[in-house]
């Protein structure tokens, strides 16, 4: 069976400006392609955070030369249900510096506060003479089994708005870890090309999934928060999450993943879930 793709891209832009304090303001429509598997009218967790990374990487950068900085550090903080349909995104620069920058971004939808993010934005600079690598890169996403169809009683939206390439289990509900390509179908915001970080983000957040420990029938393991560390810029189309998760005896668990694009290694992620039964 063909996935069939939602119409539209992730989110339809409604004017964006910088006010005079400096703070950028942007308003959306998030479209039925951001919602999750579970409920209608909620968003997965994936666009809204690669929303707000967009915010974070538009921000001017204070550095007087114009010298590249680099997003080191997302956080983005889980406030409640992001529901689908207006939101708006705000974005500042709180510590800004030559070589070291803290910013922040907000999502609002239905008069509340849904998402926060900070992120470390570092200078740039010339260490390919000092680089390590540890970790082997994944086989690539023309070696994974692709998805076909949606698990029975999943909703379709975001799960049909993205490609996925299995490379060790075959189905989104088959529990343990896993390994899996990822790769948008439609764009972040209308009329514009996703930027390799914020195509990174929406993988990022589905570590969670690739690595679901339990059967999804039978348990809630929901991510509160997503930390996501760079060592290198992204670059591409496609990435892989190498996911693990563990749950503890308290209703407490943790996603890690190891983040790739197809030349290699790019950074690391963790979650905070909170576990309970249906």
């Amino acid at each position: 069976m063909t996935p069939v793709i939602p119409p539209g891209p992730f989110y339809l832009p409604h004017g964006e400006h910088t006010d005079p304090g400096g703070e950028s303001v942007g308003e959306f429509e998030a479209t039925p392609s951001t919602t999750g598997p579970w409920y209608a009218d909620a968003q997965h967790m994936g666009p809204p955070s690669a929303l707000l990374a967009r915010a974070l990487e538009r921000l001017p950068a204070s550095r007087p030369d114009g010298a590249p900085m680099r997003v080191a550090r997302v956080t983005v903080e889980v406030l409640g249900m992001v529901p689908a349909g207006p939101v708006t995104v705000t974005a500042q620069v709180e510590r800004p510096g030559r070589t070291i920058e803290l910013l922040s971004a907000t999502m609002r939808a239905g008069g509340r506060d849904v998402l926060r993010a900070r992120a470390w934005r570092l200078a740039a600079g010339d260490t390919a003479a000092a680089a390590r690598e540890t970790v082997a890169p994944l086989p690539g996403p023309e070696e994974g089994t692709p998805r076909t169809a949606l698990p029975d009683g999943w909703l379709p939206g975001f799960l049909d708005a993205v490609e996925w390439c299995w490379l060790d289990k075959a189905a989104l509900d088959e529990p343990g870890p896993a390994r899996a390509w990822i790769r948008m179908r439609v764009p972040l915001v209308d009329g514009e090309d996703p930027t390799p970080l914020q195509r990174l983000m929406v993988a990022a957040d589905c570590a969670n999934g690739v690595a679901a420990p339990l059967d999804v029938r039978d348990w809630l393991f929901v991510n509160t928060e997503l930390s996501v560390h760079l060592h290198r810029e992204p670059a591409g189309e496609w990435f892989g999450v190498d996911g693990a998760t563990v749950v503890g005896p308290e209703g407490l668990g943790t996603c890690s993943a190891t983040l790739f694009d197809t030349t290699g290694h790019t950074g690391r992620i963790a979650q905070a879930l909170t576990v309970r039964a249906r």
